[in-house]
């Protein structure tokens, strides 16, 4: 089953998982399957996107494993995330009479394995799933760590649960089918954990990039390091009451903008909001007299040099007013107490969470930066 697959484990005690990270991964799905379920009914679900693509072939691949798979398909883009989705997607799990003891495939990107994720967490008071992330930002990021969930009107992932996956299986050959938009994407979320506490591994990014992007041996690398930063995250603080938190550099400023534009991909996607997100909260930090311009710039330069925004006006359509930032910044789920909690930072490898930030100081900020 691919022996020069990179293992991850994620440490939770009994619920402890492994990643595998390398190619040809989805081909042993079904043997993985089937060595832990014999016979078990499987529902994948997946997008229309990724059904075109990987669909009948994983169906194949579990059948031919005595396992019998049950497709389910829903629409590519964030709107999958979404109340009335999940009522169709749990509908037809119901229907097809799926039992606690079998299993559910999150076979696509971040959208299918939230959506797949917290399917599996509410579908009779919870049923096992396995994670297959096809995009960057789901290899590295939200397949990993447990966090399942779905948007509201509100705001982005208000409506969730953590629901740890058994397995993940980051395939890197179906990252060569990823538009070149949403593999720039995806490496925003790479970059992040260089950001977070590790220059080492950032200024590696810097000098690497070109091989990441050329889906090199450094692809592996940089998608196992990511992983593995998380897992150390993910076993220390599992339900984000402490140093998971530091995972949502620019994502506090990111979701805002996501918010703002409705979750438009056409506009907007999630790595690009994060992006973003993550060089203002570097400007931010700057404008408190935390960081030096010299991080921001280097910050700003790397994004760029992937193909990323790195400013809001870099948004198709009209620039967001500052308060209507704001009053999404203030729906997060990084508000404690009606506190604003932030994810700032000292310099390039030196994030800190910061509590009780000003919000008159968010807000200022915002009015000068929503105009670069």
């Amino acid at each position: 089953m691919n022996e020069n697959a990179i293992t991850v484990e994620v440490a939770l005690g009994e619920r402890s998982y492994p990643i595998y990270i390398g190619g040809g991964l989805l081909e042993t799905l079904g043997p993985r399957i089937s060595a832990m379920r014999p016979g078990a009914r499987c529902a994948v679900i997946t997008d229309e996107n990724v059904a075109a693509l990987y669909a009948e072939a994983a169906i194949e691949n579990l059948s031919a494993s005595g396992l019998k798979p049950l497709l389910v398909t829903v629409a590519a883009g964030e709107g999958s995330k979404s109340m009335a989705v999940l009522d169709e997607v749990l509908s037809q799990l119901l229907e097809a009479r799926l039992e606690r003891s079998d299993l559910i495939v999150a076979l696509g990107g971040g959208v299918v394995g939230d959506l797949a994720g917290f399917a599996a967490a509410v579908y009779k008071r919870g049923i096992d799933f396995i994670q297959a992330p096809t995009s960057l930002l789901a290899q590295v990021d939200s397949s990993v760590g447990g966090k399942t969930g779905i948007n509201a009107s509100q705001g982005k992932n208000l409506i969730g649960a953590f629901h740890q996956p058994v397995l993940v299986l980051a395939d890197t050959d179906s990252l060569k089918t990823l538009p070149d938009r949403e593999f720039a994407a995806g490496y925003a979320e790479v970059v992040k954990y260089g950001l977070i506490n590790d220059a080492d591994f950032f200024a590696w990014l810097e000098t690497n990039r070109g091989a990441v992007f050329s889906h090199e041996r450094a692809l592996s690398e940089a998608i196992a390091h990511s992983c593995r930063a998380k897992a150390e995250i993910v076993s220390m603080d599992e339900r984000e009451s402490g140093a998971r938190a530091l995972l949502n550099l620019g994502h506090t400023f990111g979701h805002a903008l996501e918010g703002h534009v409705k979750y438009d991909a056409g506009r907007l996607v999630h790595g690009e909001a994060v992006a973003i997100g993550m060089a203002q909260a570097h400007r931010f930090s700057n404008r408190l007299n935390l960081c030096s311009m010299d991080d921001v710039a280097r910050v700003e330069r790397h994004l760029k040099e992937a193909g990323l925004p790195v400013c809001v006006g870099e948004i198709p359509g009209t620039p967001p007013p500052a308060e209507t930032l704001f009053r999404f910044i203030t729906q997060d789920k990084k508000v404690a107490s009606g506190k604003l909690n932030f994810i700032l930072t000292k310099g390039i490898g030196k994030s800190y969470i910061a509590k009780d930030v000003p919000g008159d100081e968010v807000v200022a900020f915002l009015k000068e930066d929503c105009l670069r």
